[in-house]
């Protein structure tokens, strides 16, 4: 057992509020509302109302978990009490590290586009009238490729995750949606936009109402994700038994709130047949609502140095979370020893950050050269494929350790919720609820956990070959330690 001192709980219900908004918000409203728009015309907001639900019901299992296993292991150490299955622990882990690295990388390319779109409206053509800067794909991936090498070097010097600069970056990632919905407010107020178009069901390829809908949903459902990583700070929280449920909830529900709010100003500012087709893909479509809905405004040449900054945060979370996590697995032999070496100075775990870090350039440039879709698209759908097959099993195993005694004062959800949240995200993993040229998440998704499963066995062959002892997890409540 570890002998470490337990964390200090500073987080009181203001300060976890505001970590739980700005993980949830991050880089996934302007990563795909265009693409949900495009499924299903003018009700943009309905798949993000749906996907909401599906995430409130698996932060129930979550809440009931963590306020009876209050240790900062997550779906882990949940799997691993429910099954005490050491290899399905170990798929688990791997498909939350796999979901940092694809999440990070999908924010990289996010902040890539708008960057270059941002020089290039201030320096460029658009801006002093010097050499126009390129915006499109190919100039956009060695940025994103050097986004990442930047993110390993603040990794290496051993900065970890500052509640209090969190705090900045919401209030960035906040101001920057705020303008978003001004502009559809402004568009509105003189009589330019359209709000009859909310509930115009239109889908660009032809499905029905359903169909379409379940589809925009599993794309709606990366920007739903991050409120699990809070599970995390449940250590350093006071009073986690009585805090923790009604500011998860209450930070869920704001954060959907502005989701909501978001979709009906894109749908009202831009034409429906427009908002398929963004000027940059990658850049997302509410840079497009900026510019149209206020061309007059400089306002337009700020934004995608906002949206930067408020993606940058969730790239540089996703990416320490996940070298914790594979550092972690390495200290407790389920990954070769040398994932956990630590540099002697700043004491960082330099080659899992290296593995992690090679990893998410290697994505990025595979996906990018494929050509088939869109890089954000694809690796947020990833994202957002793996961890609802992860919150499938965490649905399951809330259900399972029924079987453990509540401690007094835990939070218990009731019990349809967990089976409620189990079926709805099963169903969202589904190639039902995927465009045929989507299916390439399942092929990302897959490499990352046959990488993980040859890990593995590489792991075991040594343990048992030369160590001679067996492979599983020793103390799987301090992984992420």
């Amino acid at each position: 057992m570890s002998t470490e001192p337990p964390l200090k709980r500073v987080l009181g219900p203001k300060l976890l509020l505001l970590f739980i908004v700005g993980d949830i918000l991050g880089a996934g409203v302007y990563a795909i509302t265009g693409d949900v728009a495009g499924e299903v015309g003018g009700m943009a907001w309905l798949p993000f109302v749906v996907a909401f639900a599906i995430a409130t019901l698996t932060a129930f299992s979550y809440l009931e978990l963590v306020t009876k296993y209050p240790q900062a292991a997550g779906a882990a150490l949940y799997t691993h009490k429910a099954f005490g299955l050491h290899f399905v622990t170990f798929l688990v882990a791997f498909a939350v590290v796999s979901s940092g690295v694809t999440s990070a990388s999908t924010s990289s390319n996010l902040l890539a586009s708008n960057l270059l779109i941002g020089l290039d409206e201030t320096l460029g053509d658009a801006g002093l009238g010097l050499v126009g800067i390129p915006t499109g794909t190919g100039a956009s991936l060695p940025v994103a490729l050097l986004f990442m090498l930047v993110l390993a070097a603040i990794n290496l010097r051993g900065v970890g995750e500052s509640v209090k600069f969190n705090v900045v970056l919401t209030i960035i990632e906040v101001t920057a949606l705020a303008i978003v919905i001004g502009v559809g407010f402004w568009v509105i107020g003189r009589g330019d936009g359209d709000l009859g178009r909310v509930v115009v069901f239109e889908s660009g390829s032809e499905r029905g109402m359903f169909a379409a809908v379940t589809v925009a949903t599993a794309i709606a459902f990366f920007s739903m994700v991050g409120f699990e990583d809070s599970v995390n700070m449940v250590e350093e929280t006071k009073d986690p038994q009585r805090i923790f449920p009604r500011t998860m909830l209450t930070g869920l529900g704001i954060a959907v709130l502005i989701y909501v709010l978001v979709a009906v100003m894109v749908v009202t500012v831009i034409p429906v047949g427009r908002i398929s087709d963004p000027v940059n893909p990658d850049a997302g479509i509410l840079l497009d609502v900026v510019r149209l809905g206020a061309p007059d405004l400089p306002v337009d040449k700020l934004f995608p140095f906002l949206t930067v900054f408020a993606v940058a945060n969730t790239a540089l979370i996703n990416m320490l979370m996940a070298s914790r996590l594979i550092y972690g697995m390495a200290k407790q032999d389920v990954l070769p020893r040398s994932l956990s070496k630590v540099l002697p100075g700043r004491q960082s775990p330099w080659t899992a950050i290296l593995f992690t870090t090679v990893l998410a350039l290697v994505l990025i440039t595979v996906v990018a050269t494929l050509g088939e879709t869109s890089v954000v698209a694809a690796l947020a759908g990833t994202t957002g494929l793996l961890l609802l097959v992860v919150f499938t099993i965490v649905n399951v195993a809330c259900l399972v350790l029924r079987r453990d005694p509540t401690p007094q004062g835990a939070f218990r959800a009731p019990t349809p919720i967990p089976w409620l949240g189990a079926v709805a995200s099963a169903f969202l993993v589904g190639p039902w609820a995927r465009d045929s040229e989507d299916w390439i998440q399942y092929q990302i998704a897959g490499g990352l956990l046959v990488l993980g499963v040859v890990l593995w066995a590489l792991t075991w062959a040594t343990n048992r070959g030369v160590r001679a002892k067996r492979t599983g997890f020793r103390d799987i409540e301090h992984l992420e330690e």
